[in-house]
Order: structure tokens, then sequence, then C-alpha cells
């Protein structure tokens, strides 16, 4: 299998449903297209056309096909869209048709889009947000894929790299040709502007994960002592029956992960064990897990007991942080003259007071739990970091420009610098030491 081959495959879910769409591209599109019985075709243009099946002359489908001649295709190559009826027997018999013809073969996973990188089509960040805008479930999560995938993060990371390699290449010209006519403040100006980059790298990689956790999900824990409703509320935020309620105490003894969608962005929420001295070893290692993930929770919801608030459960209080919110639960059992004399000097405080049996107080909760959830995600108009293997390049560019700078020789910095270089070519997937030549001959005219 070589990239030179001409691959097909659908390019929608599998399943039953009105369209299908199978891809094809390649040098032998044309000649696929032709063995399948459509004749002429208009580029970027949709055409009814009735699909034979090469073996049989048997009629497979009545299609619309699109075509698209290289350059101007997704991939770079010859590339058609086949949309057929999307019936499991229609796209099986479309496949099968397209197997049969000699030089295709079924593409790999990700093939396409490792066809348009090598095209140049895209860059590696780009295809990074096309599979993330593919998998988004959050209107929040698309937003962020679209906005990457339209080359937010590569024009940044792009111009970053632009400006390093010309600053290394200022520093190579100075190093290898001391006896030319470079100007006098050659050397300043190229530290000045790695020192430069090196604010805007650092101000960058200060986003607080914004980006990862939009991705990934904000994680939720809900913790509180035995029996003050964390199940129920887990399960009035899932709206369906998602952790056992019971009035025992310890009925959950594990964390039960829902994933919702908060105001258009995700989160990961969690039903965790009460937290208290548990009487055998099964709910004790509930209860460690449930402090292990309110431990690394971007968020807790602390929930307490009307019925015995405001006694102190201690376990809970212990674990509360400036990322929770404090609810108190069977408000409807609560004395308020109590509550309030209780509240109002403590170091921390309930910051709602609900009934979720009853309903009353909830849509103020799940308000206030949007919020925050949409707070710890939202990074307004600049391209955040998406993935963990951004941030490891940007800090090995940071460490590389750092270590340059206080370098005793030029031709050790140079090497820092080389390295940072690199690191920024590994976020978009381009790495070319020809671009210093590029400078070097073009900024300075050597042996004029």
């Amino acid at each position: 299998m070589t990239m030179s081959d001409t691959i097909f495959a659908p390019a929608t879910a599998p399943g039953r449903a009105g369209i299908a769409v199978i891809r094809i591209s390649g040098a032998k599109t044309r000649k696929a297209l032709d063995r399948l019985g459509i004749g002429s075709l208009v580029p970027r243009v949709m055409t009814r056309a009735k699909l034979i099946d090469p073996a049989t002359a048997d009629a497979l489908d009545d299609a619309l096909v699109a075509w698209f001649e290289t350059p101007n295709s997704f991939t770079g190559e010859e590339v058609a869209e086949l949309h057929i009826h999307g019936g499991p027997a229609v796209i099986e018999s479309v496949l099968s048709a397209l197997n049969g013809v000699g030089g295709l073969r079924p593409a790999e996973p990700g093939e396409f889009t490792r066809r348009a990188f090598d095209a140049g089509k895209l860059d590696l960040t780009q295809a990074e947000a096309l599979a993330d805008l593919v998998e988004a479930d959050t209107r929040a999560q698309a937003r962020q894929a679209l906005r990457q995938m339209g080359g937010a993060l590569k024009t940044k990371y792009d111009d970053w790299r632009e400006r390093l390699v010309r600053a290394l290449a200022h520093l190579e010209a100075v190093i290898d040709f001391p006896d030319e006519d470079l100007p006098d403040d050659t050397a300043r100006a190229l530290w000045g502007a790695v020192e430069a980059l090196e604010i805007e790298l650092s101000n960058h990689m200060a986003d607080d994960e914004r980006g990862e956790r939009l991705r990934n999900g904000v994680h939720v824990a809900i913790i509180g002592p035995p029996n003050a409703g964390k199940s129920s509320l887990l399960n009035l935020l899932a709206q369906r029956d998602a952790a056992i309620v019971s009035e025992t105490a310890g009925t959950t003894r594990d964390v039960i992960d829902v994933h919702l969608d908060l105001g258009g962005y995700p989160a990961l929420v969690s039903d965790t064990a009460g937290l208290r001295n548990a009487p055998d070893t099964i709910e004790n290692e509930g209860v460690r897990r449930a402090r292990d993930r309110a431990e690394n929770a971007d968020l807790i919801v602390a929930l307490f007991d009307g019925a015995v608030y405001p006694d102190r459960d201690p376990a809970t209080i212990e674990l509360i942080n400036d990322s929770t919110l404090v609810v108190v639960n069977k408000s409807d059992l609560l004395d308020q003259a109590r509550e309030f004399e209780h509240d109002v000097d403590d170091e921390w405080r309930a910051t709602h007071f609900v009934s979720v049996k009853e309903g009353f107080g909830v849509d103020m909760l799940i308000s206030s739990l949007t919020r925050k959830v949409a707070e710890l995600c939202d990074g307004g108009t600049e391209a955040p970091i998406t993935r963990a293997r951004h941030r490891h390049a940007l800090a090995e560019c940071q460490n590389a420009m750092a270590r340059a700078r206080s370098a005793n020789l030029p031709e050790l910095a140079a090497e820092d610098l080389r390295l940072a270089v690199r690191a920024l070519g590994r976020l978009t997937g381009h790495v070319d030491v020809e671009d210093l030549l590029d400078v070097v001959f073009g900024d300075f005219c050597i042996g004029k």
C-alpha cells in the first residue's frame, strides 16, 4: 500500500440514512467512474448518474456525483464523491464494485486527511482540528475546532517560526561572515526579537489550559456526605437515571461519570461516594476515589444535607476550594433563620439552597454551574492551545530560546535557536533548513 494508490471509503457514518457519501481519491479516480458507467462530469458541479456494477452490468443506484480535478480538491488529487442512498445494501454493493476495479483499494483510517497534509492543503494543527470538529459534541467545541481549522493556530505558529528563523539566520551570518559589512546592530536586534517572541509565547501558554479543557470537557465532581442527594442531583442534570438513588447510606461506591452539554460547553460530571469513615473496604475504596476525583476536578459541587445542616461535615469542608459551588440540598427541610444566622460569618458559604426532589432552586444552580463551566473554557477570540502535543512543543521552544539568550558562545546560542525552530516546526509539520539559507542570502548580500 502506497500513497500513490487510488483509495476509496465511506465519508459518512455507518448505518441507515437517507444519503451516504463514498469518496474516491487518486490518479485512477476517473477510471473508477468510467467502470461504474458515469459519463462526462463538470468539476465542482453535482451530476446525476446511474451507477452500474462493472462485473454484472446490474444497476447499483441512482446517485449524484461530484468531481474535483487536481489540485483543487481536499487531497490535492483527483477526487470524486458518490452521493448514494444510505441503505446498507446499496452502500455495500457500491463499495464492492469499487473494490473490483484494478488499482483501487480501501483507504486506511485518516488517509484522506494525510494526503491533504502531504499536498499542503492542511498543516498538522488544521488536520487535528478537522478530527476535533468531527468529534465535537457541543457548540463551543465546534467553534473552537472551526477556528483552528481555519488556520488560527497555523497563522500564529508560522509567524513565530518565520521570525525565529530570521533571528537564527542573522546569528548564523554574524558567526559565519564576521568580515562582511553587516549592520552594526544586527546582534542586538536579533536578541530583541527573540526576547519579544519569548514573551508572546509565554502569554500564549499562560491560558489555564482552557483549550484542552474545552476539547476534553470540564471535570465536575459532586462531593458530600452520604444521603446528601448527590446521585439525585446527577440524575436531574443528566435527565435520566444514571445513578442508583437509595435512602441507604453508602449506596454509591464508585465514581459514576456523565457527559453533559451545559450551555454549549462540555462537562464530565461525576457522582462520588459519600465522604465518611466507611465500615467496609469496598466503600472505603469508593471514598478514596471520591477524594481523588475532587482533588483533580476543574470544578467541585459540594453538596450538604439540609435535613441536618448546619452540622459541619469536615470530610467535605476540607475539599472546598476557590473552584467550589457550595450547595445545600433538601432546603425545604431547613430552618431559614438558623440557616442565615450560621452562614453569614462562615469561612465557607453556601451559594445555593435547593431541593432536588421538589425542584426548588435547581434552575439557579444549573445556571451557576453553566456559567462556571463557560468561564473555565472561554478564552475569548485568542486561538488557544488544544492538545498536550502543542504545549510540549511550545515548552521545548521556550526552553531553547531561554538557553540561547544565556549561552556563553554564539555557536551554542545558534544551536539552541535551531532547536527552538524545530520545536515550532513540529507544531505545524513543517521543518525546512533551506529557510535559513533563503533568509541569509536574501537579507545579506554575502560576497557582494
